[in-house]
């Protein structure tokens, strides 16, 4: 069982979302984008209102379509905020979080992730190697505009056994390292044919390392993907 409050893994529908920040601030350029297509959604909201008291139809119907389309815009890039949330921009090679696995029994580790906001995670796990994996959303330069670039969320940790036969008979623990979301970025993109111009690819990535001594690592990414260095620090605890 895990020591921190982390619930072991089960197959849920994974969910995808954004950002560089803990908060969607007006640093982030998509943020600026859902305020401009608004601003403009409710000018010419206004401008219908004042055609239409002046019964100009025409006028009044030009401004509505265009004032529903700004705020249609608006409406999508905002949803984009919420589905990203969580993932991180990746632009090079990055700590994604640094782990201390300590053999506890045969074929039985603790593993303590420290991630870069600080929080920490512990699990105990069964197995010869240290599994962990993430998922990497891409692209398109006509998202890079609006300030998406590539971006990475871990998804679980678990055990590996080193023999095949061990892998398929011997006990096997998965937890999760993401977090639950309200909106699934890979469902709206397969969803709404209109971000297909916007996202490139959804890939996962997988590292793995052993763990028959007590040593702490970063876990690494970077757009080729996760890999692992130690860092030269082991304890003989």
């Amino acid at each position: 069982m895990a020591i921190h409050t982390e619930r072991p893994y089960t197959r849920r529908p994974v969910i995808f979302l954004l950002e560089k920040g803990k908060n969607m601030t007006l640093s982030n350029p998509l943020t600026i984008v859902v305020m401009l297509f608004a601003l403009f959604g409710v000018i010419f909201l206004i401008m219908a209102i004042i055609a239409l008291k002046k019964r100009k139809l025409f006028g009044t119907s030009v401004n509505f379509v265009i004032a529903l389309l700004m705020l249609s815009l608006s409406a999508l890039f905002g949803t984009l905020s919420i589905a990203i949330q969580g993932y991180h921009a990746l632009t090079r090679e990055e700590l994604a979080t640094i782990v201390k696995v300590q053999p506890v029994g045969e074929q039985k580790f603790m593993a303590r992730f420290t991630m870069p906001d600080g929080s920490v995670k512990v699990f105990s796990i069964a197995g010869d190697q240290l599994y962990v994996d993430a998922h990497i959303l891409k692209w398109k330069p006509l998202a890079n505009i609006f300030g998406l670039h590539t971006s990475y969320e871990l998804d679980r940790v678990a055990g590996r056994y080193a023999d095949l036969d061990d892998e398929k008979t011997k006990v096997r623990t998965v937890y999760t390292l993401s977090k639950d979301r309200p909106l699934d970025i890979v469902k709206l993109r397969r969803r709404y044919a209109i971000l297909k111009p916007l996202l490139d690819a959804e890939y996962g990535s997988a590292t793995f390392i052993n763990t028959n001594s007590t040593e702490e690592f970063r876990v690494m990414v970077s757009t080729t993907g996760l890999l692992i260095r130690k860092t030269g620090k082991e304890n003989s605890q």
